[in-house]
């Protein structure tokens, strides 16, 4: 993996790591939580071009119930119709596209990214024993497919790291606690000038407005953990 160049080329070995696992096709995508409102999502996938088109002309990212899985567990998830129970367009234009089983994983990363693998194909439904012999290395390529093409998609020079001071991260994560400016003065042990000081410093840092923001990008970016 480590020598092959650029995202088709990773993406190519994680396609070949599915078809041994007896998958046909499967699908990569990431997304940077650098913005609440506006979130940024790439994806990589070999599915069969006329799905790709419609998928994409029908924005079926935005209502994708996988996806939503996705961002918020772990877990993996089967295909099911009770999935695609309130999306029964997207399950039955997926199905006659030859996209019938279908198996989905996510990974997260410090960097405040989520990653999912999916793994799909046209027949054979994926019982109990096949995750049960299977499932440990379907979710490695899972963990695989995001740790090289995260970075792959979009360079780690496009994303933005905040190079806090120890101090800024201080107050900023007593902030995230609800203290005031004085109170964190207080368990700090400076003025509430010091504390409002770092406060701008960490707005300025953060290419936000207020305090609140500069909070909201930092727990984005798991910065405050």
């Amino acid at each position: 993996m480590r020598r092959a160049l650029g995202a088709a080329s990773k993406f190519e070995v994680i396609a070949r790591g599915a078809r041994r696992l007896g998958f046909e096709h499967c699908a990569y995508g990431v997304r940077f939580f650098d913005s609440f409102a506006r979130p940024k999502t790439l994806m990589i996938n070999n599915y069969p071009s006329i799905w790709q088109h419609r998928y994409r002309e029908q924005d079926y990212l935005a209502i994708d119930p996988t996806v939503a899985h996705g961002v918020r567990s772990r877990a993996s998830l089967v295909w099911r119709q009770e999935v695609f129970e309130a999306t029964p367009q997207l399950w039955s234009e997926a199905r006659e596209a030859g996209l019938r089983v279908g198996w989905a994983q996510s990974s997260f990363d410090p960097n405040g990214s989520v990653g999912m693998l999916t793994l799909a194909r046209s027949r054979e439904m994926l019982s109990p024993a096949e995750l049960l012999g299977r499932g440990a290395q379907m979710q490695w390529l899972a963990d695989a497919a995001h740790f090289h093409l995260s970075d792959a998609l979009w360079p780690d020079q496009h994303r933005v790291y905040p190079a806090l001071t120890t101090r800024e991260l201080d107050v900023l994560r007593w902030t995230a606690d609800g203290k005031t400016s004085e109170e964190v003065a207080i368990l700090l042990g400076v003025s509430p000038n010091t504390v409002n000081y770092h406060v701008k410093n960490a707005i300025r840092k953060l290419h936000v407005t207020n305090k609140a923001a500069a909070v909201a990008r930092m727990l984005r970016l798991r910065l405050l953990m």
